[in-house]
């Protein structure tokens, strides 16, 4: 391996050691790799022009304001309070109610993170309420609003479409199935955990009661299927959907549901606008990063070594699912999808693994590592909810982490899974 790569290897290990801002990292290490190299460093100015020169990334920023807009008003609780509806007379039912919730905010919003404050931060305390075991109650909310980036619309997967060129729309689409499943498993053991410890269960809800729950959450409950039926009816792209979505929840908010006061607007837009900027520096610090390891031909060296040493796609997927989440204990989805993919994508044609598939498990890799030590942020966030330190919440997230990594092999090894809808939507 090249000394100056070593060197700067060594330099971004350095700084991220150290707690510098992982963006500043990125570029320094970038800049400095580049001048070691003998590049002219000005060409940083087009690189820096060409990350931001990127239409999709309005996608993001509009995504992060509607994700505000629903967590500073009450489009949060009233989706709550249809989970609960739907599922909280069922035993552990308000804890099936959490997840579904997560599914629910994870098909606006696009985020773990967003997803982890608004629901987590609401629903931990609930659960411990209704006597649901604090531990259990940790472990579930931590790691059910992974949701947020495998349901679409994802963040991570906007971006990897960026980078791939993938449709984005397909690959929105891949999201859906994985993101039942994971539903789906994690109530489950929700239901049999809490029949084991003898919960109490809530009476059922009339027909009259559930039909006025869905009567007072209507508006809520069409914003999902405004984004999704104008992105896949034609209506919209998802650009516009991203745009359209802010809008209607700014005008359900403030008119309609009358939770928002106008004096928030501001406090609200000036809160997401800081948040895009957050996305937008790491976007330029990992593009400059990214174009010294395409000078040093890192990308190439990595599919030689692979290829030498592996020969089954299998084998292939498992190695890099293993990559994937010991990055993701350290690394924000963020970054990792920017300066992953670039290495990861000439290897999937030589595997013959379908592009759309491996955006699907990176997002998900990735996703868990929002839970797992020692920098899952999810774990701090749950943690200062009930004031509990990280090894105590490290340890309520294990059984839900090896439900996800069960679930997470079982799309690793049967791709028809994640492509069935997008195949029906699109052939192929």
């Amino acid at each position: 391996m090249d000394i100056h790569l070593i060197a700067a290897m060594a330099l971004l290990v350095g700084c991220l050691a150290a707690t510098v801002p992982v963006f500043i990292s990125l570029f320094f290490t970038g800049l400095v790799g580049l001048t070691l190299a003998g590049i002219d460093a000005r060409i940083v100015i087009e690189v820096l022009y060409r990350s931001m020169d990127k239409f999709a990334l309005v996608v993001v920023l509009f995504f992060v304001l509607c994700g505000n807009i629903m967590t500073s008003g009450s489009i949060v609780q009233k989706l709550i309070k249809v989970a609960d509806a739907l599922v909280g007379f069922l035993p552990g039912g308000l804890a099936m109610a959490g997840v579904l919730a997560c599914g629910f905010f994870g098909a606006i919003s696009g985020s773990t993170v967003a997803t982890v404050v608004a629901i987590g931060g609401f629903m931990i305390p609930a659960l411990i309420e209704h006597g649901y075991e604090e531990r259990f109650s940790v472990g579930l909310m931590t790691t059910a609003p992974v949701l947020g980036v495998v349901i679409p619309p994802s963040i991570s997967m906007i971006l990897y479409a960026m980078i791939s060129n993938d449709s984005l729309e397909a690959l929105f689409l891949t999201g859906f199935v994985p993101g039942l499943l994971i539903m789906a498993a994690m109530s489950v053991y929700a239901g049999l955990f809490c029949r084991r410890r003898g919960q109490v269960r809530r009476a059922r809800p009339s027909l009259r009661e559930l039909l006025a729950v869905l009567r007072e959450s209507i508006w809520a409950l069409l914003l999902p299927v405004l984004i999704f039926g104008g992105i896949y009816s034609g209506t919209f792209t998802a650009n516009e959907a991203a745009v359209v979505a802010c809008f209607y929840a700014f005008f359900v908010e403030i008119v309609i549901h009358r939770d928002m006061p106008l004096r928030d607007v501001k406090k609200v837009i000036v809160s997401s606008a800081i948040t895009s900027a957050t996305l937008l520096v790491i976007v330029a610090g990992a593009s400059v990063f990214g174009e010294y390891l395409t000078f040093e031909q890192v990308p190439d060296q990595i599919a030689r070594t692979v290829m030498a040493s592996i020969n089954s796609p299998w084998m292939f997927l498992l190695a890099v699912n293993l990559v994937l989440l010991v990055v993701g204990m350290f690394m924000d989805i963020i970054s990792a999808t920017l300066i992953l993919t670039p290495i990861f994508l000439p290897l999937l044609s030589r595997f013959g693994v379908d592009s759309l598939h491996f955006g699907l498990l990176m997002t998900l890799n990735l996703g868990i590592g929002y839970c797992t030590p020692p920098l899952g942020v999810s774990l701090y966030i749950s943690g200062a909810v009930v004031d509990r330190d990280l090894l105590y919440v490290a340890r309520a997230v294990i059984p839900f982490l090896l439900i996800q990594i069960g679930l997470l092999l079982l799309l690793t090894f049967w791709p028809g899974l994640v492509l069935w809808l997008p195949r029906l939507v699109y052939g192929g």
